[in-house]
């Protein structure tokens, strides 16, 4: 990867704490950009798809192909920073997961941040979320299966679903050979003890300490994708860190 920049994922499970993690990484002074889910992986999977099939392979040697894909990390967050120092991305797409061959690729020395929760917590996150819309009009569910909480559950736990897909992907990195560049973060340590988890990430990244506000959280740039996916408050993170309530949705005991 090119020196201008320092270059790691973040993927993992859903509703996991990435975008709290992401919101966390924001304060430190050298980090350019840690966010929600970016386009440069698709981006990547789709321009690397017309250099590999096709008529068109042979247009194709290395090193075009390798200048063709750091070009697409460089010029999408080219204009996303207004101080050289600010010299790490923090790419996040859940798809990192299925693609750590192409990492590898792209930066040897790359790591992927990966956010993990107990399932149960996991899909009782989600179902909070689309129940706060009394129209339970969220695209994370096809409308066929928003009737019922069975069925939305099924719909999340599909292959292609919000949580299926990504316990698959998560799987795949977890027991291939390049595991080695997965850095695990638990959702309950995170919120329990957040200096503690910030202090050994930096640590593993190799990431000059900083001292982290964790009663002064701000994140709002996520807004805009939420009520895309009309889901409002899918990325909302709390000013201040604290473990989450354990009431399960739709039981009746507090």
């Amino acid at each position: 990867m090119s020196s201008e920049f320092i270059f790691h994922c973040m993927s993992g499970l859903p509703r996991s704490g990435s975008t709290l993690l992401a919101a966390i990484l924001r304060q430190n002074p050298n980090v350019q950009h840690a966010g929600i889910t970016s386009p440069v992986l698709p981006m990547i999977v789709k321009i690397s798809s017309i250099m590999v099939e096709g008529e068109l392979v042979t247009e194709f040697n290395e090193s075009q192909r390798k200048n063709l894909i750091y070009g697409i990390i460089k010029n999408y967050y080219l204009n996303k920073t207004s101080t050289h120092n600010k010299n790490i991305i923090f790419d996040n797409h859940r798809m990192w997961c299925t693609r750590l061959n192409l990492l590898d690729y792209i930066d040897p020395n790359s790591k992927v941040i990966c956010c993990v929760r107990d399932p149960v917590w996991i899909i009782n996150s989600f179902e909070r979320i689309i129940q706060s819309d009394p129209l339970l009009g969220s695209h994370l569910i096809p409308i066929e299966y928003r009737g019922t909480l069975h069925e939305r559950v099924e719909a999340l736990l599909s292959n292609g679903g919000a949580f299926g897909y990504c316990w698959k992907a998560i799987r795949e990195a977890f027991y291939s050979k390049f595991s080695r560049k997965l850095i695990i973060v638990d959702y309950d340590t995170l919120t329990k003890r957040p200096k503690e988890t910030l202090i050994r990430l930096e640590s593993i990244l190799g990431i000059k300490h900083h001292v982290y506000d964790f009663n002064n959280i701000n994140f709002n740039s996520a807004n805009r994708f939420d009520e895309n996916l009309n889901t409002v408050g899918l990325h909302s993170v709390g000013k201040h860190i604290h473990p989450p309530s354990r009431h399960l949705e739709g039981s009746k005991n507090p």
